[in-house]
């Protein structure tokens, strides 16, 4: 008996645990009810109220007031025992099945005068409770439907402004001071998932989402690597008091990884099931090489996630071996499209143009998402993109400045050697990852530690050609694209202290994504009937290429049944290398569904062909989300794309008609961002200037008052953009903006030079690297600031222009006086140059390949330095040079079984 008893007793705690949650559950939807019900009575059989009947001296009155009271009161108590027996029975290593009501200390101003207070954020009943003292009696309280609005202070870090309901239906606004951003952070995100909670939507409209990229080093991980996905270490960390929110998807990418799949994911649900109590789905996993990339999922997320789509891409020797390449995986969460791509690029500091050449060869041959969506490489195809890896981009100094870099990082100056960093300054010149973000980085290189600790770099190994250097640098990154308009915010992003088996440290990011829920109409059956339809209007393509040819447009979307395609162009007409192609009438789109609400959530994605080649000659995305719903007609503008390089953009009106019906809240529009006025100055300026664009590159016209006027900007004058460059390098500078909720401290990336030259087969300029100078090296000077540092090659040194009187500036005493070398510090931080030797004669130049890098055989040099130069000097278009016929690489090869895994 008692050792069945005890065989049972395992089973008898669970039953308990499962009866104990349903009570709770139960609790939980009465108790409010029963309060409500209790504050609504209660005042009116006080003796100050005047009613008909009953009278407030009836005994029966008096007997019903006091038997509520007491049903309140036991409920309530059986609602913290029942809670407290599931803290305690359901415990696990760090957290346990249920949140724990978390404490903040702030401030608040009562008549002037600080004052500190206490707010307690109870997840499980839906509460927010305000007390004096921490260990003292709830004063107040409000419902998780009282909590209307949070808005985040973005002068001040660490303020918050609470907008509640009060009893009487008032709004009422609380102004807190948090210890710090962190704190306030954590509080925002206890109450989103506190909304979300007890939020009367059946499917979410918002995910959390870990991305993780870890170059393991070929040597197996540590026995704990729990710090990882609670984005514990250095960086933008998560505050302590959210590590109990789980994530809803886990994405993690690896590199050089010595262990075989099903190990991989037994010690990554191991590890998520030490720090949480959620259950998680492996969703797919897919491995090139030691290259792999693994997606987890909660299990109640498994029904909403479809379309799972695998497929790889070798860019390694010859770009036939897979030990450099990238591997990805996508599928459609309800009706949002996912995409996430991981890869290792080539290694070297001196390869960065053969780190370009992988990328270009990874957005073009990666099949991933719908096959309907041919015209489009995979940048355009998902709502949400994340692309992260081993990039191996390294920070590009001489070897000599290795003491002085390690000095630095110890400093924490990252600022200082990120504007030295290949990847950001390739992406100031619109060279790789167009249009993608990165949050901005605060923790030290996660590249190249000493294996077994993090104090020191090993950035010197001794081979048998002689010492080889690998510099610490930022190689593992994460990046992002979204579709416009969609809700995306970065919370973390940082690396851990703690997992030393490899010489790279592992890196995290997290994300709050705005997803779309499967639509069920809200409207009154009578308007169901109504026939809705997009329609462009006013519609010309800006593009960079001197091609005469007449184009059409392709119009692709999850709203449209099927592609529709528009009649020839009516007129066209450029100048400077641009042509300009104005579409008359283009056909109306019916969309699949007329409300208003689901297409507010839409987009549309273009694609300008030739008709005479059916050749893409640029891709874009237009949001139908508007400011205002009941405006019909409103102008876009969208940046065109091809390949991964920017071809023009393309502008107009959309008429948008649907049957308009009740909005959904959406949970993301909880927290709010109440900017600074000096900073809504600033936004509203280069609002304006991003928004104008002129008529023609020389006509200098702005918009007419309706197209000019965009998200109630003012009207520009003719004299805002002096060019059309201007105007592009504007819109581009605020297309990379963060998502209007952004947090404090979280911004997109630098402005972005327009790139140096047009898409293949477009035009007539060569990309051109600057040749090395055979000068040696000679160290850096730190800028004063990051914005400063971030400056670099923005000039074209062409062109002699006047510079404004510089401050003078004070040699560093651990830095030798700056002179020229062949890596050039920031604009500002530079003495003048001096001389510059004779001109030498360029060698003959050879064809660009856009799909791999070139394995000609040079021609003989004269001597080394007439060879060096020659290898500076970039591929021109296939236009201007006539074809030689030489032997050319094999294409990345991509896996079958990718291809026969494709979803429609």
């Amino acid at each position: 008996m008692v050792r069945n008893g005890c065989q049972n007793l395992p089973q008898f705690k669970k039953l308990l645990m499962t009866l104990c949650t349903g009570l709770y559950s139960e609790i939980t939807r009465t108790l409010p009810a029963l309060e409500s019900l209790q504050n609504t009575l209660e005042p009116q059989f006080s003796p100050g109220f005047r009613q008909r009947s009953p009278l407030p001296g009836d005994p029966s009155t008096s007997s019903m007031m006091s038997k509520l009271n007491q049903l309140t009161s036991m409920v309530s108590s059986l609602e913290e025992k029942v809670k407290t027996v599931l803290m305690e029975g359901a415990a696990v290593k760090h957290r346990r099945s249920l949140i724990p009501p978390i404490i903040f200390e702030v401030k608040v101003d009562s008549l002037g005068i600080s004052q500190k207070t206490h707010l307690k954020v109870d997840v499980e009943t839906g509460k927010l409770i305000i007390k004096k003292a921490k260990d003292g009696p709830d004063e107040k309280y409000y419902t998780s439907k009282k909590i209307l609005q949070l808005i985040k202070s973005q002068k001040l870090p660490n303020k918050l402004v609470i907008v509640l309901e009060t009893e009487k239906e008032k709004i009422q606004r609380k102004e807190y001071i948090f210890a710090d951003s962190k704190k306030r952070e954590g509080f925002c995100q206890l109450l989103q998932q506190m909304k979300n909670k007890h939020s009367d939507q059946l499917e979410p409209d918002m995910l959390s989402i870990f991305t993780g990229t870890w170059n393991m080093g070929d040597a197996p991980p540590p026995k704990k690597i729990t710090s990882w996905f609670l984005c514990k270490g250095q960086g933008k960390t998560r505050d302590e008091t959210a590590d109990y929110i789980e994530h809803d998807i886990y994405v993690i990418g690896t590199q050089e990884d010595p262990l075989n799949e099903k190990e991989w994911v037994e010690i990554l649900l191991r590890s998520l099931n030490e720090i949480t109590n959620a259950e998680y789905k492996l969703i797919t996993i897919q491995t090139l090489w030691n290259i792999r990339i693994v997606i987890l999922a909660k299990q109640e997320h498994a029904h909403r996630i479809s379309h799972i789509c695998t497929n790889s891409v070798k860019t390694g020797i010859a770009n036939t071996l897979g030990n450099k390449g990238a591997v990805g995986a996508s599928f459609m969460f309800n009706g949002t499209s996912f995409g996430f791509i991981n890869s290792h690029l080539t290694s070297g500091s001196e390869k960065k143009l053969r780190r370009k050449q992988n990328y270009f060869n990874i957005l073009r041959f990666l099949v991933l998402g719908d096959k309907k969506l041919n015209p489009f490489n995979i940048s355009h195809r998902f709502t949400h993109l994340f692309w992260l890896g081993d990039l191996n981009y390294r920070v590009q100094l001489p070897n000599s400045e290795a003491e002085n870099i390690v000095h630095k990082i110890k400093l924490q100056q990252y600022p200082e050697l990120l504007a030295y960093d290949q990847l950001n300054m390739e992406r100031k010149e619109s060279q790789v990852f167009l249009h993608f973000n990165e949050e901005e980085i605060t923790f030290p290189p996660t590249y190249r530690y000493e294996r077994g600790a993090r104090e020191r770099y090993c950035y010197t190994k001794q081979k048998a050609t002689g010492m080889k250097y690998n510099l610490p640098s930022w190689c593992d990154r994460v990046l992002w694209k979204s579709y416009p308009q969609m809700h995306v915010v970065c919370q973390s992003y940082g690396c851990t202290e703690d997992i030393m088996t490899s010489d790279h440290s592992p890196v995290f990011a997290t994300f709050q994504v705005g997803v779309t829920s499967q639509f069920v109409s809200k409207n009154n059956p009578g308007d169901s009937d109504v026939q809705g339809y997009i329609e462009l209007l006013n519609c010309k393509a800006t593009l960079h290429t001197k091609s005469h040819t007449k184009f059409y447009i392709e119009f692709h979307s999850y709203c449209l049944e099927n592609m529709v395609k528009s009649s020839e162009a009516e007129d066209q007409e450029g100048d400077s290398g641009t042509l300009v192609v104005k579409f008359g009438v283009l056909p109306k789109l019916t969309p699949i569904i007329s409300d208003l609400e689901y297409l507010l959530d839409q987009h549309l994605l273009i694609c300008i062909k030739s008709s005479d080649t059916d050749e893409s000659y640029g891709e874009g995305c237009i949001a139908l989300r508007m400011e205002d719903p009941q405006q019909q007609q409103f102008p876009f503008l969208t940046l065109l794309t091809h390949h991964g390089e920017e071809t023009g953009h393309f502008q107009g009106e959309i008429c948008l008609q649907a049957a308009c019906g009740k909005q959904r809240e959406k949970l993301y529009d909880f927290v709010k961002i109440e900017k600074d006025e000096t900073v809504a100055q600033k936004q509203q300026i280069k609002a304006q200037c991003s928004q104008q664009w002129e008529q023609s590159s020389r006509s200098g016209k702005c918009f007419p008052d309706k197209m000019a006027r965009v998200r109630g900007a003012p009207l520009c004058t003719a004299e805002t953009f002096s060019s059309i460059d201007q105007a592009a390098q504007a819109l581009s500078n605020q297309v990379k903006q963060s998502p209007p909720n952004t947090p404090q401290g979280f911004k997109g990336p630098e402005q972005r030079s327009k790139p140096s030259s047009p898409v293949m087969g477009r035009g007539d300029t060569p990309i051109t690297p600057p040749a090395r100078s055979s000068t040696p090296s000679q160290k850096f000077v730190p800028c004063s600031s990051a914005r400063g540092a971030a400056n670099i090659r923005q000039q074209d040194s062409g062109h002699s222009t006047a510079q404004p009187d510089m401050p003078e500036m004070v040699d560093n005493p651990l830095y030798a006086p700056v002179n020229s070398g062949s890596h050039q510090p920031p604009a500002q931080c530079r003495p003048p140059k001096p001389p510059e030797p004779a001109a030498r004669t360029a060698p003959a130049i050879r064809q660009r390949s856009m799909t791999c890098s070139s394995s000609d055989k040079k021609p003989v040099a004269p001597d080394k330095t007439a060879a060096k130069h020659m290898a500076s000097i970039n591929i021109i278009r296939s236009e201007q040079v006539p074809s030689i016929s030489k032997p050319r690489p094999p294409l990345p090869v991509k896996l079958q079984g990718g291809r026969d895994g494709q979803h429609t």
